[in-house]
């Protein structure tokens, strides 16, 4: 088999035969198309049932890493390929990154990808080349959508999709930890320099997030990511000044997103930040960070709290 597909799958009947036929070509290529229900409650198992070509499965609403570590199991295919159900691939496109990971002995093959609002096309994320993949995946510029990547599956096999960073009900960044991940192998890449994924923004909830405390289950997670991955940097001896400076670049805005629901826990963050780059300086530009500078991290979080709380009680 050369390529598997792995689509997780929940209440996504509307965009999933989309994202299944895009995988289908007949480029000579042998093709193992994984689909896994996560529990739906729409008519998804049913439309798969009679959809043929598929290779499909059916989970309890556990969430996104425990279907895709379910579809992994079962993957045949010297490559792979994470799809979402509500985003699709370009024409033609796994059929190039197949060749570039056989002629180039890849073990990632990654691509820029196009982004849409509901079925309207917005523009096109380009590849940013970066001679620092685990920089760039940091946060040192755009690291892409590792849907748009093709995976050698000897590579990622053991890198599963981390469940203690997600469950079913809340948030997940399972796939930056996976790529985090991925990155710390120090993988050899080959560039498919056209996109490879057509990325769909739209209001709908999706699988790896839902509403209500989910912006505070995902900003967790990313903190305790970034402290796993840093904590391994240091300790190979890989924590580069570099790669501090992208890591910064993620974890600054988090601070402050943290702090809308826990003040100490973003002055933790915030110290934490000037430890690991005692030359950080607040960027400038606008009001608050002016705010910053001026009346400190901690001091600056309180006014903005009691501010929210005037206007929304």
């Amino acid at each position: 088999m050369d390529i598997t597909i792995i689509i997780p799958a929940y209440n996504r009947i509307w965009a999933l035969p989309r994202a299944i036929d895009s995988c289908k070509s007949n480029s000579g290529l042998s093709k193992q198309i994984i689909v896994v229900d996560d529990g739906s409650t729409d008519d998804t198992w049913e439309m798969l049932l009679k959809t043929e070509g598929i290779e499909i499965y059916k989970q309890q609403n556990w969430g996104k890493p425990w279907a895709v570590n379910m579809a992994f199991l079962h993957a045949k295919g010297k490559y792979i390929k994470f799809l979402d159900s509500d985003d699709w691939l370009v024409p033609g496109s796994i059929e190039k990154q197949y060749e570039l990971a056989e002629s180039e002995h890849a073990d990632i093959v990654v691509a820029g990808y196009n982004i849409f609002e509901e079925k309207k096309y917005v523009r096109t994320q380009e590849w940013v080349t970066c001679d620092d993949f685990i920089a760039q995946n940091l946060g040192e510029c755009d690291s892409s959508h590792y849907s748009a990547f093709l995976f050698r599956k000897d590579f990622i096999k053991d890198i599963p999709h981390r469940t203690s960073f997600a469950s079913a009900n809340f948030a997940s960044r399972d796939d930056r930890c996976f790529m985090l991940e991925a990155a710390l192998k120090e993988p050899k890449i080959a560039i498919l320099n056209e996109p490879a994924l057509c990325h769909t923004y739209h209001e709908k909830g999706r699988l790896q997030f839902q509403q209500s405390i989910a912006a505070t289950c995902t900003n967790y997670q990313h903190l305790l990511i970034y402290k796993n991955i840093i904590k391994q940097l240091q300790e190979t001896g890989r924590l580069t000044p570099r790669r501090i400076k992208a890591a910064v670049n993620v974890l600054w805005p988090l601070s402050h997103w943290i702090a809308k629901d826990n003040i100490n826990d973003a002055i933790g963050l915030y110290q934490w930040i000037l430890a690991l780059d005692p030359t950080f300086t607040i960027p400038k530009g606008g009001i608050i960070n002016l705010m910053y500078r001026k009346l400190g991290f901690g001091a600056t979080e309180r006014i903005l709290a009691f501010r929210r709380f005037v206007k929304h009680g």
